[in-house]
Order: structure tokens, then C-alpha cells, then sequence
């Protein structure tokens, strides 16, 4: 009998080593998906396939895109294993060929969709300093992507360099306007009662718009800083903007919106910062709206959104100094001392959470 426990014991381990090696395989290449939806972004696979009704050959594929047959064909071959585009197999009179068809992961990488996102993170620029994080980790406090830039922080890198300013500022519209969209449709009734509402660091007010649009019965203020808010464009009588520091002051409102702003500050820079926010709203009514990931604690348990939560975390480590994601306990240490009285925090299907901090 125990010789018979000790045989499946070891049949166990070898099972788990063998899925180990399996898994350390796939992180070995785990570049490569990034790599190639970056390509299909490049060539405009998705768009090229939706103007063709959703379906094309690879035939009809390659001569739009003026790519060799072969290479194509291996893409996509390599695309629809990891659930991009389905292959069908359309039969002719006399031979039968290969249709590729668009799905919901396909889709996802148009224009509209999270395109912009992919193409920051896939950036030389932003991949750099992953591979100073052994670095980071020696130095608390120190920045993985000031090791990769020779001292110069990640705002100096994106001041002195437009091309990649405008890469970041167009993932951060995109990923704003996701988030907004993903509110309105599963959170309408935080914005209900609100008359005034300033998005503090909403970049160019597309975000804004969209709310404001959604929920006609709002004015609203986009507050950023003057060299962002001069480029910005006009959206209308609905929203205004007001170039400034958040770190100096806050525009008055009835409720100050925060959208994946804090998360790159310390925590003393965030009270300074939810201190002005606290200022600017009324005391009997105001209300704090904030848009950020919120990690489980122990005990919570995980969800579909745990390691993309872990891995943002880790994205901010390597690029800022002090910034982070955050836990329920530790925002709502943050809006404490800040002086808010009451906290709550409505998880959405989105990679950030709503956060609503009350006088």
C-alpha cells in the first residue's frame, strides 16, 4: 500500500514538473502575442477584414494588404489559435478555400477599440524599462524607467517627445473613454444630482464629453494643466476648459471626478491632492468620484481582473517612482485623511472600479 502511494506521488510530481516546463515555455515567448497583434494593428488586419463584411480569403487578405501569401497565412494560422478571426472553409465548384472571420477578439483591435492601448504598451519606449525591474526592486523609491532613460523621468520623456506623448495621450483617451463608457452603462446613477462635475487631469475633455453627452443635465469643467488643456479641443457649450495644479487647487463643483489619476502619486502626494478636492466641493452635498483599479485583499478572492490589476501595479512601479494600484483598505486610508467621511466602492465588468468619497 505504501509502496502504491508512494508510486502515485511520484507520478504527481512528474505531471506538475511537466506542466511547469509547459508554462515556463509559454512565458518564454510570451512576447510573441504581443508582437503579433501589434502587426495586426500595423497592417490594419481587423479593418481589412470588416470592410469585406467580416469575412475574407487569404487570397483576398494578401493582395489588400500587399503581404506574401505564406507569411499571412502563418499569422493568421498563429491569430486564430489565440481566439483572433475563425477560419471556415468555404467549398467550390472545384477546390474548396480558406475564410477567415472576424470575432469579438478581432474586433477589439479596430480604431475604436483598444488599438491605441496596445500600441503604447508594445512602444520600444514603454517596453524599455521592463527590463530594469531587477533594478527597481534593489532601490525603493527609484524609477525603472529613469535606469532605461539615463535619469530622465517618464513626464521629461514625454514632454521632450511629441511622437510618444501623442502614442500615451491617445492610449489614455481610449482607455478614459472605455471606462466612462462602462459607468454610464452599468453605474448611470452615481452622476445623478449633479449639476457641475470637474474632471480633474482629463486630459483633452473627450472623456468628459462623453459623460456630459450621456448625462446632458451636467456642466462640465476639464482641469488639467495649461500646456494640455491650450491643445485641446472645443466640445461644446458642455464642456469648459481650465488650465491649472491639481497639487495648488481644484476648481469648485458639485462633485470632482478623478479617473485614473491618483495612481501614479504617493500617497502623500494623493491626500494633498484629494485635500484640494475636498475644498472645492460643498460640504453638505459634494461627493468625490474616483475611477481606479482596486486590488482584492486576502480573503476577497480573485476574479477575472486580479492579474490584470497585479500586472498594472507592476506597470507603475517600473514607470513612476512612487506610483501604485491600490487595495479597498488603502484608498480608503487615503480618503480618511483627506478628511472624507464616508467611502464606498462599486465594483463594474471593467479594469477600474468607483470609488465615492462623501464630506
Amino acid at each position: 500500500m505504501e509502496a502504491k502511494l508512494e508510486t502515485q506521488e511520484l507520478k504527481k510530481e512528474e505531471k506538475e514538473a511537466q506542466a511547469a516546463l509547459v508554462d515556463i515555455w509559454k512565458y518564454v515567448f510570451g512576447f510573441a502575442p504581443l508582437a503579433v497583434l501589434k502587426c495586426v494593428i500595423q497592417l490594419q488586419i481587423a479593418e481589412t477584414v470588416e470592410r469585406h463584411g467580416g469575412s475574407i480569403t487569404l487570397p483576398e487578405l494578401s493582395v489588400a494588404l500587399q503581404c506574401s501569401p505564406s507569411v499571412l497565412h502563418r499569422i493568421m494560422r498563429y491569430l486564430i489559435h489565440l481566439g483572433y478571426f475563425k477560419q471556415t472553409r468555404i467549398i467550390g465548384d472545384q477546390e474548396s478555400s480558406v475564410s477567415y472571420t472576424q470575432t469579438s477578439r478581432s474586433r477589439s483591435l479596430l480604431r475604436d477599440g483598444m488599438s491605441s492601448i496596445l500600441l503604447l504598451e508594445s512602444s520600444p519606449v514603454m517596453l524599455a524599462p521592463w527590463h530594469n525591474l531587477s533594478k527597481r526592486a534593489s532601490v525603493d523609491g527609484d524609477s525603472a524607467f529613469e535606469t532605461a532613460f539615463g535619469g530622465v523621468s517618464f513626464w521629461e520623456y514625454e514632454t521632450a517627445n511629441p511622437e510618444d506623448s501623442k502614442l500615451f495621450n491617445d492610449a489614455m483617451a481610449c482607455h478614459a473613454g472605455l471606462l466612462v463608457s462602462s459607468i454610464i452603462d452599468q453605474y448611470a446613477e452615481v452622476f445623478e444630482g449633479i449639476r457641475s462635475l470637474v474632471d480633474v487631469g482629463g486630459g483633452d475633455g473627450s472623456a468628459l464629453n462623453t459623460l456630459v453627452k450621456a448625462c446632458p443635465w451636467i456642466r462640465g469643467v476639464n482641469y488639467d494643466l495649461p500646456h494640455v488643456v491650450s491643445v485641446a479641443p472645443n466640445h461644446g457649450e458642455g464642456v469648459e476648459h481650465i488650465g491649472g495644479d491639481m497639487f495648488e487647487m481644484v476648481p469648485k463643483g458639485d462633485a470632482i471626478f478623478l479617473m485614473r489619476v491618483l495612481h501614479g502619486w504617493s500617497d502623500e502626494d494623493c491626500i494633498r491632492i484629494l485635500r484640494n478636492c475636498m475644498a472645492a466641493i460643498p460640504k453638505d452635498k459634494g461627493k468625490l468620484i474616483i475611477v481606479e483599479a482596486v486590488i482584492r485583499s486576502e480573503g476577497e478572492g480573485d476574479d477575472k481582473y486580479t492579474e490584470i490589476h497585479l500586472a498594472l501595479d507592476m506597470m507603475m512601479m517600473i514607470r513612476t517612482e512612487k506610483g501604485r494600484e491600490r487595495t479597498s483598505k488603502e484608498w480608503e486610508y487615503l480618503v480618511n485623511e483627506a478628511g472624507f467621511t464616508k467611502f464606498t466602492v462599486k465594483r463594474i465588468r471593467a479594469v477600474a472600479s468607483v470609488i465615492e468619497a462623501y464630506p
